[in-house]
C-alpha cells in the first residue's frame, strides 16, 4: 500500500510513473487473461471434442437435430489401430489417443519420403482411430480420419463406409481453410452428397475413387469411382483426390480393410 501510495503521489508526468503505471496494467491484465484460460481451458476441450463427435455422427448419417450428441456417440465404437499392420491396439486408450499431436512426434510418427507423401502430410502417425458403428454382431459403418493438403490448408476431415469396406456413406472436413466460393466449396452440402454410394477400390484392388475435372455424367468412364470437380479449384481437388489415395492405400488404412474384410 505505501508503494501505490508514493506511486499515485508522484507527478502525472513523471516518467517513472507512467514506466510504473504501465507496468502494472499490464502485469494485471496478464494475469486476467492468464486466469481466464486455465479456467475455460476444461470447457474448451469438452466443446473442441462435441465438435468432433458431432462431425463423426453427421458423416455416418446419424445427427439428429436437437439430440445430445455425446448420446448418440455412445452408439459408435472408437477403436486404435496400427496403420502397418492393420491390427488393433488393445493397450491404447481410443478416447484419449491424439492422432494429430501423435503425428508431430518422431517417437510415435514416422517421416514419409516425397515420393510417398501424395497428400503432403509429412509425417504420418503409426496409429489411428477408426470409429465403428455396430448392429448387433455386424459392423455396419467405418468412420475413417483423413486429411492432406489443398492449396492454402491441410484439410482435416473424416469418410464413412459401408460395412462392406468398399462403399462410401459419407465423406466432409471438419477443419479447412480453403478458398470461400472456390475450393472452400468443399463443406457445401450438395458436393458432400455426390460421395455417397461411390466405391473405393476397383476390381484389382487399387483406390480408384477421385475427384475430376468437370462433371461426372453418362459418357464418363467408371463413374462409381468419379466425384465431380470443384468449379475454379483444381488444386483443392487434387488435394482431395490425394488424400483420399494415400488414406485408402496401402499406407493408410487398406490394411486394417483387409483384415476387416478378411
Amino acid at each position: 500500500m505505501g508503494f501505490l501510495k508514493k506511486l499515485f503521489d508522484m507527478p502525472n508526468d513523471s516518467r517513472v510513473k507512467t514506466v510504473l503505471v504501465a507496468f502494472l496494467l499490464c502485469l494485471v491484465c496478464s494475469l486476467l487473461v492468464s486466469t481466464a484460460a486455465v479456467a475455460l481451458r476444461p470447457v474448451q476441450e469438452a466443446n473442441k471434442l462435441a465438435d468432433k463427435r458431432r462431425n463423426i455422427l453427421e458423416i455416418a448419417g446419424m445427427m439428429q437435430e436437437g439430440a445430445d450428441v455425446n448420446e448418440l456417440f455412445k452408439q459408435i465404437e472408437p477403436r486404435v489401430i496400427d496403420l502397418d499392420t492393420g491390427e488393433y491396439v488393445d493397450d491404447v486408450d481410443a478416447t484419449a489417443y491424439d492422432q494429430r499431436k501423435a503425428s508431430k512426434d518422431p517417437a510415435q510418427s514416422k517421416a514419409l519420403a516425397s515420393d510417398e507423401d501424395i497428400a503432403s502430410i509429412r509425417r504420418r502417425a503409426d496409429k489411428a482411430t477408426v470409429y465403428l458403428v455396430r448392429n448387433g454382431d455386424e459392423v455396419e459403418t467405418i468412420i475413417l480420419p483423413v486429411h492432406g493438403y489443398g492449396l492454402w490448408s491441410t484439410m482435416y476431415g473424416f469418410m464413412a463406409l459401408e460395412g462392406d469396406g468398399q462403399t462410401v456413406k459419407g465423406f466432409g472436413f471438419y477443419e479447412q481453410a480453403e478458398t470461400p466460393g472456390l475450393g472452400g466449396e468443399v463443406d457445401n452440402p450438395n458436393w458432400k452428397a455426390l460421395w455417397h454410394g461411390k466405391q473405393v477400390y476397383d476390381e484389382n484392388g487399387n483406390v480408384a475413387l477421385q475427384v475430376i475435372k468437370g462433371s461426372v455424367g453418362d459418357a464418363t468412364p467408371d463413374p462409381e469411382h468419379k466425384v465431380d470437380g470443384l468449379a475454379g479449384a483444381s488444386l483443392t481437388s487434387r488435394g482431395v483426390s490425394n488424400l483420399v489415395k494415400y488414406w485408402l492405400g496401402e499406407r493408410g488404412f487398406k490394411p486394417f480393410l483387409e483384415q476387416f474384410k478378411g
